[in-house]
């Protein structure tokens, strides 16, 4: 498998759950489809779901919840 990241969409607040009484969206280990939501970045007070762009499996989550981020910093590293 080769490595891969997951890079922000754009600069702002990078959450891992959909709300903070909420499981997060993956954890390092899981199984993903190209798809599958793994966090949101909010700009302003629009939340935009960040989608993992391709199948495999998240290596490691490179931000932690609530961490700022910019655009194109990469978030999680993926084995695709």
């Amino acid at each position: 498998m080769a490595s891969k990241q997951i890079l922000s969409p754009l600069p702002g607040t990078f959450y891992r759950r959909p709300a903070p009484d909420k499981p997060t969206y993956k954890n390092d280990g899981d199984a993903i489809a190209a798809d599958d939501v793994i966090g949101l970045v909010e700009v302003m007070k629009s939340f935009n779901e960040v989608k993992a762009g391709q199948a495999g499996k998240i290596v490691r989550f490179l931000v932690d919840n609530e961490d700022a981020v910019m655009a194109g910093q990469p978030l999680a590293e993926i084995d695709a």
